[in-house]
């Protein structure tokens, strides 16, 4: 990529925004923009931080902290679009673009945090912040922004600054090269299947199959993907053992298949660097690098909490595994369960206890209402309403836009929403940002997205959600609410901008409304008939809640263990898969369930640095939310008002404005125990 000096970062679509709504005009930007305006947009950021780094006047909150904060706005529009497309809406020259963009941008930002004027600055502000008398939010800024250099090197010589800016630029190239890779595996398999095939595979499954099947040029057929959208309810209903086989070995397998996708090397490098770099930088490991800011500031504490949810998990597994092979053999089948067998084994059992099965379920779950019960829910606890603005064009047709007003019916935000799985979208869900809102300078209105994966129903036909998914809906979109709700001022303690085991309980808590009896009655109906979910459906439903404990903890928890495993060490595993292997063996692993996330497709933690050492903070938020949602049913009404509006101003509006363990003592008035989450889990 080369610099563009026709450029004109003031008026390009990519970064002056003119759009409907102040999006971006999608209708005027082309892949080829990116790489041009990324050039002239880093140049531009650099120019910034050379004048606050070479200020000649004393360094001030103003001169220095706030002008760093409301740097390279150019450079963030151009990231937001661009990293959307590259989850979202990505080919082959966005892919390629990424791969030369990834270790680009670190390049740039480790020059930021090694510049030795600019810290200087920041260095002196720190020093005097006990006499300059400033706000709370302020000074956890400044307190943050410190804390931050000093962790990227601007401390180490200039040998040591160096080699720590190489890293980073390799750490982010292998990011790149490891989700294009598991995408590509999930992109190019896929089993082909005939109506004679199909047995066990009920309509709404049917209907998603063949959608994809002619997705891919082979209409007539049905195709089972690696979609978890059609995964999952494929191996759980499918009575073919040999086609679940298939799909389960290719969905484990991702990542690690030989050839220019295997992502084996990627890890073990990764690794390496990683233990490299939180030496370079002073701490024993890179887990102790990234737990120094978080609620559960060490590995020790991490392993205090899932080390006993391990052993009840396990436990429950294995008398579950005795109950599945009874059943297995009542229907007389010889073999042993196998892993791929659990899903099917496990729904026979859950309709043997509870009469009734998912697929009952999800005519009552169609995601027009599941999104209505989530505006809904909004509305009642934070006053929000959401207005839909069609015909808005965006990185894709299916993406849906909504305005967001507070209840005095003035502006909150945008919240742009993108439902159904394809194949140049990464797998998953997650949410993000074009813009985040903060007050700082002229203010930002914050711009939310959420991105899922369910599987598109055939034209006319509705988009009916399982259980899981429709609580994902409600997982993400609770993010989504951490991000429209933010009010601070300072840009870098916005909206999910919090430690990474405090960012996941907004999200979990939120799923808790879900099955709010008021909620599931109002808006789960059937989608033909319009009736509400019967009082005895509603009652199994939530009976079975807990149903698949021990397995749904089992692959968890074994992920989040591995994660540590690998980040807790001092060294790196020369054969990471084989390390995967051993700890397995050591935690007695049961060979009937596989990790939900593997190592050489472990988006979470080897796709950039998100939630490296940090998978176990969904479970550190779950003790949180398990205990946060006990506090409504303590009041007696899960939208009590004065509940509601503590729970805005602490944990949904306040951001990283203050420390995550005082935002939870604001809130509940105590620091909640372990117990609470097992027993919402049912392994208690």
């Amino acid at each position: 990529m080369s610099a563009s000096p026709a450029i004109d970062l003031a008026t390009h679509a990519l970064t002056q925004w003119t759009g409907p709504l102040s999006l971006p005009d999608f209708t005027r930007i082309g892949d080829g923009d990116f790489a041009p305006v990324f050039d002239t947009a880093l140049a531009a950021h650099k120019k910034e931080i050379d004048a606050i780094a070479q200020n000649p006047e004393p360094p001030t909150i103003e001169n220095t902290l706030k002008a760093l904060e409301l740097s390279g706005d150019p450079l963030h529009r151009v990231s937001a679009v661009f990293w959307c497309r590259a989850g979202a809406h990505t080919n082959e020259a966005i892919q390629k673009l990424e791969r030369e963009i990834s270790p680009k941008m670190a390049r740039h930002y480790s020059a930021i945090s090694m510049n030795a004027p600019l810290f200087a600055r920041i260095d002196a502000l720190y020093q005097q912040r006990a006499s300059l008398k400033l706000d709370p939010e302020t000074l956890r800024v400044l307190e943050k922004s410190w804390k931050g250099f000093v962790k990227s090197g601007a401390k180490l010589d200039e040998k040591g600054k160096q080699r720590l800016a190489a890293i980073n630029e390799e750490l982010a190239s292998l990011g790149a090269r490891f989700g294009q890779n598991v995408l590509a595996d999930e992109r190019d398999w896929v089993l082909f299947l005939d109506e004679a095939d199909l047995a066990g595979i009920p309509t709404f499954l049917k209907s998603a199959m063949a959608e994809a099947a002619e997705a891919r040029g082979q209409k007539g057929r049905f195709a089972v993907t690696l979609s978890r959208s059609i995964y999952e309810p494929f191996t759980t209903l499918s009575e073919r053992r040999d086609l679940r086989e298939k799909a389960f070995k290719a969905f484990t397998m991702r990542g690690q298949n030989g050839g220019e996708t295997d992502n084996s090397a990627i890890v073990r490098d990764t690794l390496a660097l990683r233990a490299e770099k939180a030496k370079l930088v002073g701490y024993d490991t890179y887990a102790d690098l990234k737990l120094d800011d978080t609620m559960a500031k060490t590995p020790s504490a991490v392993m205090d909490l899932l080390n006993p949810v391990w052993v009840k998990a396990r436990e429950k597994a294995v008398a579950d595994l005795t109950e599945l092979g009874r059943i297995a053999a009542d229907e007389g089948a010889n073999e042993a369960i196998e892993a791929w067998d659990w899903r099917f084994y496990q729904e026979k059992l859950r309709v043997e206890k509870y009469a009734f099965d998912e697929a009952e379920l999800k005519p009552y779950l169609q995601l027009d209402r599941v999104i209505e019960a989530c505006f809904d829910v909004a509305g009642r606890l934070f006053g929000l309403t959401f207005v839909e603005k069609p015909g808005i064009a965006t990185w894709h047709e299916d993406v849906r836009v909504f305005a967001v007003r507070n209840a005095d019916g003035s502006e909150r935000g945008l919240f742009l929403a993108d439902y159904f799985a394809r194949s140049s979208k990464r797998s998953g869900a997650w949410m993000s940002s074009l813009q985040s809102g903060y007050k700082l300078g002229n203010g930002s209105m914050p711009i939310i997205y959420n991105i899922m994966n369910f599987a598109k129903p055939s034209a006319g036909q509705p988009a009916l959600l399982s259980v899981d998914e429709a609580k994902t809906l409600f997982h993400e979109f609770g993010h989504a609410l951490h991000g429209m709700l933010t009010d601070v001022t300072w840009p870098s303690v916005a909206g999910t901008a919090v430690s990474r085991d405090f960012v996941e309980l907004p999200s979990q808590l939120y799923e808790h409304w879900l099955t709010v009896p008021d909620i599931l009655e109002k808006h789960a109906r059937h989608y033909e008939t319009g009736k509400p979910m019967p009082k005895a459906l509603l009652d199994k439903m939530l009976a079975a809640r807990n149903f698949a404990a021990g397995f749904n903890t089992v692959e968890f928890t074994s992920s989040a263990l591995v994660d540590m495993a690998y980040h807790s060490r001092a060294d790196a595993p020369s054969d990471p898969l084989a390390f995967e292997a051993e700890t397995l063996a050591k935690l007695d692993m049961p060979s009937t369930i596989a990790m939900r996330h593997r190592t050489p497709h472990f988006l979470h933690v080897f796709s950039g640095d998100g939630y490296s050492a940090g998978y176990y903070s969904y479970m550190w938020s779950e003790v949180l939310d398990a205990d946060a949602f006990q506090a409504f049913e303590e009041t007696g009404d899960p939208f009590d008002p004065a509940m509601s509006h503590k729970l805005l101003k602490n944990i949904y509006s306040a951001g990283g404005s203050r420390d995550p363990e005082e935002l939870y003592l604001s809130f509940r008035g105590r620091m909640p125990a372990a117990e609470a989450m097992m027993a919402k889990r049912g392994l208690l």
